[in-house]
């Protein structure tokens, strides 16, 4: 599924097209914009362009200088911790929420999008991350909590340039079969009412993902192609020793949840 925004001003276009292009990676971490470059391309005035930038600001994702230079932000484990932990504690919830309020065409929503999921890896790229998430958002949706479904999505896109960061570890080249069947299995334990069951698999889901895949490598100082990992440590704790620990480092290959 392809999000659909509806937009209300051209700040609100450019809005969403930077915060698009820095979340898929298409903006680097740590790379300069130029607003007036940008402008151009959106084919809008500076006004709007820097009315986005300061909103971007706001949530961190760009960072502006003493003298109004802009740059994407570089990524902080910190914040990739942060967001890991706070995916662990709702992502089970909802998919448990799912299970009691799921309808018909909510099911027919969920087996379609896990009929199309594709090997997340670096060669199916961008194609496969979305049908990914398509199956994440066909979950959500089944809870039929509005303020769970726009939390999970804000953290689903903020997560994705450390899911991106997790593929490029050795463990993330090699086609993910458990990846298929564990979004087959919630599926059918939603369809099913299995709350419970469905809850506990989701949590194992997340522990084996890219994000935590990413943070298990920056605590273990694994090189993972890219120097924006270590921009702030992560903290004493890992991403739950029995989670992303010894499940991403070893050979199992890292669901991108």
């Amino acid at each position: 599924m392809v999000t659909t925004h509806t937009f209300t001003s051209k700040g609100d276009v450019a809005y969403a097209e930077l915060r698009a292009q820095i979340l898929s990676g298409a903006l680097p971490a740590g790379s300069r914009l130029s607003q007036y470059e940008l402008a151009a391309a959106l084919g809008i005035s500076i006004t709007p362009l820097r009315e986005a930038v300061r909103r971007l600001s706001g949530e961190g994702l760009i960072v502006l200088d003493t003298h109004r230079d802009a740059r994407v932000a570089q990524m902080d484990m910190t914040e990739a911790r942060e967001l890991f932990e706070t995916r662990r504690a709702l992502d089970p919830a909802a998919i448990a929420l799912a299970a009691v309020h799921r309808t018909p065409a909510d099911i027919e929503r969920m087996r379609a999008a896990v009929a199309r999921l594709l090997p997340v890896t670096r060669q199916w790229g961008e194609p496969a991350l979305l049908a990914h998430r398509e199956v994440h958002q066909a979950i959500y949706c089944a809870s039929h909590n509005t303020v769970m479904i726009r939390l999970l999505d804000d953290l689903w896109d903020k997560s994705d340039r450390y899911r991106r960061l997790g593929l490029e570890l050795q463990p993330g080249a090699g086609p993910r079969t458990r990846d298929f069947e564990e979004h087959g299995e919630m599926v059918e334990l939603v369809v099913a009412g299995d709350a419970d069951a469905a809850a506990a698999l989701m949590r194992r889901h997340i522990d084996m993902s890219l994000t935590a895949a990413a943070l298990a490598a920056h605590e273990a100082d694994v090189p993972t192609g890219t120097d924006t990992a270590g921009s702030s440590t992560a903290g004493s704790s890992t991403a739950g020793s029995s989670t992303a620990g010894s499940s991403t480092a070893g050979s199992a290959p890292a669901d991108p949840a």
